[in-house]
């Protein structure tokens, strides 16, 4: 009962976007998104739409069960770089430094969470 949900060629720097992704990891679906409204980091907004993204994949998968009911937690957030962009800015005396536009894909998983308690009663 997991969905998955991808985001490619963002245009910000992997390591930012980590931070951001760091702070939801294993948290619930419900507490992540309260987290991710309230992160003043660029990336917080990306990932919270990913998050929405995978919720309504999830949604559209189990269309018999409730989201409420479901206890559903972020299993996996993983950020890849992507595709780097590279260009000259001019310097002193007709150099050139490079400079490198970074990007990154994330991906996000999100399952339910089975009670510790029913599987041991079983």
């Amino acid at each position: 009962m997991q969905a998955i949900a991808k985001l490619r060629n963002v245009p910000t720097s992997p390591r930012k976007m980590r931070l951001v992704a760091g702070l939801v990891r294993g948290q619930s679906v419900n507490k992540a998104l309260g987290l991710l409204k309230f992160e003043a980091n660029v990336g917080a907004e990306k990932i919270e739409k990913l998050l929405l993204s995978a919720l309504s994949n999830w949604q559209q998968a189990n269309a018999d069960a409730r989201i409420e009911d479901s206890n559903l937690y972020i299993k996996e957030i993983r950020v890849d770089e992507g595709k780097m962009l590279k260009r000259l800015r001019p310097a002193p005396q007709g150099r050139g430094h490079r400079i490198r536009k970074r990007s990154n894909h994330v991906t996000i998983i999100i399952d339910s969470r089975v009670e510790e308690l029913e599987v041991n009663n079983q």
